[in-house]
């Protein structure tokens, strides 16, 4: 009993921060000051169950590995599907994205509903937002993509696949990003968002249908029910999608990742004595921490956004090498290669004010249904229609 004592006093003397106790969760404590429990545990073979903190990493690697495998096959990518719908009046790829955000914000909706996750702990769902600044760097980054000839997410994967280009995109991409979070462009930042930042009284649209009298179940729902059915309607309107079935597969297992991400950060890895944000697919400031990681790992903690990171590349990886798709490429110009790098760092920082990109913003901040999310979607779109289309229009390169 007095050694039961003395290990509990220890514990409660020590600050929860200490490395020895932090990762510690409620149901672990009383195995750890209980002799019997630890004795019994170790004589009866028992397997420990894996802790909060570890169950969001294992299911962020096999959240990236499926989405960077899937967006392998199928070629899931905003840009390429706005393209091909505008120019090619190819309107498949633009159909699989819009199915992969109704089946997001249904699936989220639900969870949100069923009391699963509290999506309203998420960074899309904050009561103060600047409009501007969230606007602005949806442009930015819409044209850094067009720029770039892809997002975030998609460069991932095509480096996995051996494109080189890739792997300027997101090395500059990361470098820009965390400037704008912690370096250089930050200050600006902080004093661009400090003086536009207002407080809504309705942050999503279930809150503004709660506001107008319905209850916040029956607003959730009925918000939730027409924007997804809306735009699955649009998807399955197209003939020549309906009969791409790994289109549609596509586009149903993204939306469920989405959703896979926010139960898992928001539900299986929920621990009050260990809390992680609740979040989901999402990927410029991820990539930024992960290369971050990648350089000065010690003293550095893995989170949710930078084991996806990795899960994505592996996920490409394994999947050109097994289906003969990996083939080493490079950059035509020298031109070329500014003209991507110059993308690149458009998407680094419009990604950081923006919160997000065409997956974290138009995928997952979607999902919530947040106004602020679709604002910065909004930016999204219209700086990557200037892209492709009009006076700043992006050229081919010259050199074929």
């Amino acid at each position: 009993m007095g050694d039961v004592c003395g290990r509990f006093i220890l514990l409660s003397a020590r600050a929860w921060t200490n490395p020895c106790v932090q990762r510690m969760s409620s149901t672990e404590i009383p195995s750890y000051v209980s002799n019997d429990s630890r004795v019994g545990g170790a004589r009866s073979g028992e397997v420990p169950v894996l802790d909060g903190g570890n169950i969001i990493i294992l299911s962020g690697l096999l959240i990236g590995f499926v989405y960077g495998s899937v967006g392998l096959l199928s070629g899931f990518c905003l840009l390429s599907g706005l393209r091909g719908w505008w120019a090619d009046g190819d309107g498949r790829l633009i159909r699989t994205y819009a199915l992969a955000i109704g089946v997001a914000v249904a699936a989220t909706q639900l969870l949100a509903a069923a009391g699963l996750v509290d999506i309203g702990k998420s960074i899309y769902l904050q009561p103060q937002f600047s409009v501007p600044v969230l606007f602005f760097g949806g442009l930015l980054f819409g044209y850094g993509m067009v720029l770039s000839n892809g997002c975030g997410s998609r460069a991932l994967v095509l480096l996995g696949r051996g494109n080189l280009r890739s792997f300027l995109v997101v090395t500059v991409l990361a470098i820009f990003a965390q400037m704008t979070l912690k370096g250089l462009i930050a200050p600006p930042r902080i004093a661009m968002v400090g003086a536009s930042q207002t407080t809504a009284t309705a942050n999503s649209v279930p809150a503004l249908l709660a506001g107008a009298g319905l209850s916040a179940t029956a607003a959730r729902m009925l918000a939730a029910s027409v924007i997804s059915a809306a735009l699955i309607i649009f998807a399955f309107a197209h003939p020549a999608f309906r009969r791409s079935p790994g289109q549609v597969a596509a586009g149903l297992v993204v939306g469920l990742l989405v959703a896979g991400g926010w139960f898992a950060t928001g539900y299986l890895g929920a621990d009050d004595f260990n809390p992680v944000p609740t979040t989901s697919l999402t990927f410029i400031a991820p990539i930024a921490d992960a290369l971050q990681y990648v350089m000065l790992s010690t003293g550095s903690t893995l989170n949710f956004g930078i084991v996806t990171v990795f899960g994505v590349f592996a996920g490409s990886l394994v999947t050109a090498l097994l289906t003969g798709r990996f083939e080493l490429e490079g950059y035509r110009s020298p031109r070329h290669m500014l003209r991507s790098g110059s993308g690149a760092a458009l998407m680094g920082i419009g990604g950081v004010m923006a919160f997000g990109c065409s997956v974290g913003q138009g995928l997952t901040g979607f999902s919530t249904l947040a106004l602020a999310s679709l604002i910065a979607f909004a930016g999204i779109l219209l700086g990557t229609a200037a892209g492709l289309r009009g006076a700043l229009r992006v050229r081919p390169p010259a050199t074929a």
